[in-house]
């Protein structure tokens, strides 16, 4: 995209290298210390009336809040969600992935600010996952490091999830998933967008060669009698008679 080129070309040099690598690490570091204090999640949690009164970091320190699970459980998330982040840039470079996240940030932030309370970093992740399917949608993974599955299909799962989380919860929620997506939205609407036209292009290409296909195979003569046609009845003739209907001359009416 054109304005992303603009803006690599002007601020590529500012780009963190191996960024999501930075957000596994601090995540992990925390996960250690919310098991010494589980108190210590208040210090880092996006909320706006402590930015207001200067705790400013709480902007972004909210990414680095581990999800609540095992030991076993955050080192699978930690692990793929690095394995995310490098295949992303990987693809696009440093300063894209460094865009594609600080968007999803902003638009996170924003949501928290219109509508506070309950704003995470898990529909930001969560970008990053399609991010990557949308790249490499046949990319495998061992799902409990047994079962071989694309990650599209977890992607696809991962939406449903994301309509029912959305459509049933409350407006703060929906805010904050729509805005955690901008990023998504920015980076691949346009192409998607393209994309369903094309499909629906062939698709009302393929109906009319179909529609097509079929009036070729229909017979030249049908009898509106007997239903007999040429291709039934190659010797037969017919003849169109006075009320505009065709006829065989087995049954051609007598004032034809």
């Amino acid at each position: 995209m054109q304005w992303i080129d603009t803006l690599e070309r002007r601020f590529g040099h500012l780009a963190i290298p191996h960024l999501i690598r930075l957000v596994v690490f601090f995540n992990a570091f925390v996960w250690i210390l919310l098991q010494v204090n589980p108190e210590f999640v208040h210090a880092l949690t996006l909320d706006t009336s402590l930015v207001r009164q200067g705790q400013v970091w709480r902007l972004f320190s909210y990414i680095f809040i581990p999800p609540p699970t095992s030991f076993l459980w955050i080192a699978f998330a930690l692990m793929f969600f690095w394995m995310l982040g490098e295949g992303l840039e990987q693809a696009w470079g440093s300063f894209r992935l460094n865009l594609f996240y600080l968007v999803g940030m902003i638009g996170t932030t924003v949501a928290a600010w219109l509508t506070p309370g309950g704003t995470t970093n898990v529909y930001l992740n969560l970008s990053v996952l399609f991010a990557f399917a949308t790249l490499y949608p046949n990319y495998e993974i061992l799902l409990f490091l047994i079962l071989p599955l694309k990650i599209k299909w977890l992607a696809w799962a991962s939406f449903g999830f994301l309509l029912l989380t959305f459509f049933s919860g409350s407006i703060t929620l929906q805010a904050a998933i729509a805005a955690s997506f901008v990023n998504y939205a920015l980076f691949f609407g346009r192409d998607l967008w393209q994309l369903a036209r094309h499909r629906k292009q062939v698709t009302s290409r393929r109906r009319r060669f179909e529609e097509a296909a079929a009036t070729a195979d229909d017979p030249l003569h049908r009898c509106a009698v007997c239903q007999r046609t040429d291709e039934s009845d190659p010797d037969l003739e017919f003849r169109v008679s006075s009320d505009d209907e065709e006829y065989c001359v087995d049954h051609l009416p007598l004032k034809a």
